[in-house]
């Protein structure tokens, strides 16, 4: 008989404690999604890889650095510069949900067979990345970044997530977006930009303080051109205008 209030007492510390567990959950996803909710419809100030970068800076003592970020709507983004994105990043930006399975597969079936393992992120993944997070690797920011991936897929349309990547997107040192680098490359504002420049700017994503879109190396220029011809094979804008656009092969 002794056992019973026992059992009971640790039954409903457990029970409370549970309760507890929920709301603290419930309390995380409000704080986490009230800011993707937000920039559903606001236009970033700046970034979490924006802030990271000009403290590094800061820290280092180099004072000078600056951030050259410029919004612009996406009635402003001469629509090559985001389809030049899709093509070197995410060709099946229009139908995946975030993740890309079949890239991701690929990635460690090639790492299993002893080649370098590489990555793998949908434009998504990026964009919850660059706004939310911080460089570098682990596990714990790898479970975030999938985590504001699937909250930003669920809440944001794929326009959206196109124009919030290409105005927040890394495109030189210290320089994010396409209205930035089109301003300080080419002399031209994003609207004007043509199909060349876009995939000149599409080629240093995978280095953008390395490789340069106006002094572009034999690689780079190489990447620009695969860059161009995958613009074609995808069928031009209308790939990321038409809400339907046919399936790559």
């Amino acid at each position: 008989m002794t056992g019973a209030p026992d059992t009971s007492r640790r039954g409903t510390r457990a029970r409370r404690w549970l309760h507890r567990l929920g709301w603290l959950v419930l309390a995380f996803i409000v704080v986490t999604w009230l800011p993707v909710l937000i920039l559903r419809f606001v236009p970033p100030v700046t970034s979490a890889y924006m802030i990271e970068r000009k403290l590094s800076q800061t820290w280092h003592g180099n004072h000078a650095f600056t951030i050259h970020y410029h919004w612009v709507p996406w009635k402003r983004i001469a629509p090559v510069a985001p389809l030049a994105m899709v093509a070197g990043e995410d060709q099946t930006f229009p139908f995946n949900h975030g993740f890309d399975i079949a890239s991701i597969r690929s990635a460690i079936e090639v790492a299993d067979a002893g080649g370098r393992l590489r990555g793998a992120s949908t434009i998504t993944q990026q964009t919850a990345r660059n706004l939310f997070l911080w460089s570098g690797g682990g596990f714990f920011r790898k479970g975030l970044e999938a985590y504001f991936t699937v909250l930003i897929d669920v809440t944001w349309p794929k326009r959206r997530i196109l124009e919030v990547y290409a105005n927040i997107a890394e495109l030189g040192n210290g320089i994010y977006g396409v209205e930035a680098a089109a301003q300080t490359y080419f002399h031209e504002p994003a609207s004007r930009l043509t199909s060349h420049q876009a995939a000149l700017l599409a080629a240093v994503l995978p280095d953008p303080r390395g490789w340069h879109a106006n002094q572009p190396s034999a690689y780079v220029q190489r990447r620009a051109a695969w860059i161009e011809q995958q613009m074609r094979q995808l069928g031009g804008v209308s790939y990321i205008l038409d809400p339907h656009p046919p399936h790559p092969r």
